[in-house]
């Protein structure tokens, strides 16, 4: 699934490319061959490239699994805890919904709940922070390598486009004629690199910018529902008094 995906994004630029050069004069081009007489830098380039794209394309499966587990499971927690009368009934309920980062919150309320001899709303609180904060952190994992991956993409892709031209505009200047034929072809090739540049960083901010989002509502939802869940641990509370 990760190779199909990182072929089609890579693929249609890389045809286009192959149709200027074989426009420009070069019939017996192909996107092998492109890659074949591509400088030594190029593909050194090329080879970066593809290794951010699979690490890329990894962590967007990964993180799609990851997101969608915990908001199904998130959902069905809140219908638990909607449902829950009593702090007993919510805490048999919460062992299986590991994935969501509500349960998280909610085990760390009630390990601290166990801890204390009187009710200190404002530790339960601190604690249920705590773990927010952890559990935003352990879904974020590994985003700043797709962001690194997007940002620098088409920079890497550049220098190697850059390096090429050089080394075509210098074969030119020794050549005994000089026309848009000759270097042409050498041209096409270093254009390679920044197309998979490009190639490599457009999934990679789409799949960062994607994923930021889901976390941040599946933050905001945690500090909801720490704030309802004080209420219901003083209502509880209340309650045996």
């Amino acid at each position: 699934m990760i190779v199909s995906a990182i072929l089609s994004s890579f693929l249609p630029a890389f045809w286009f490319l192959q149709e200027q050069a074989a426009q420009a004069g070069n019939s017996n081009s192909s996107l092998l061959d492109l890659i074949l007489h591509a400088s030594p830098v190029a593909k050194l380039v090329l080879l970066i490239l593809l290794l951010l794209s699979i690490a890329s394309w990894a962590i967007i499966f990964t993180k799609a699994r990851a997101t969608k587990l915990a908001q199904q499971q998130t959902a069905e927690f809140m219908q638990a805890f909607e449902k829950s009368s009593r702090w007993a009934d919510l805490q048999a309920s919460s062992a299986s919904f590991g994935a969501s980062p509500l349960a998280a919150v909610f085990l760390a309320a009630n390990d601290e709940l166990q801890k204390q001899s009187r009710l200190n709303l404002d530790a339960v609180q601190r604690v249920m922070q705590s773990a927010a904060i952890g559990e935003t952190t352990r879904l974020e994992k590994s985003l700043g390598l797709l962001a690194s991956t997007a940002s620098a993409s088409p920079f890497i892709g550049l220098f190697g486009t850059v390096v090429g031209i050089i080394i075509s505009f210098n074969g030119l200047s020794q050549a005994t004629t000089a026309s848009i034929q000759a270097v042409a072809p050498g041209i096409a090739d270093a254009l390679v690199a920044t197309a998979a540049g490009i190639a490599a960083a457009v999934p990679a901010v789409l799949g960062y910018n994607h994923y930021l989002n889901r976390i941040r509502v599946l933050a905001a939802e945690m500090d909801s529902f720490s704030l309802r869940l004080l209420n219901f641990i003083e209502r509880e509370a209340t309650s045996q008094a």
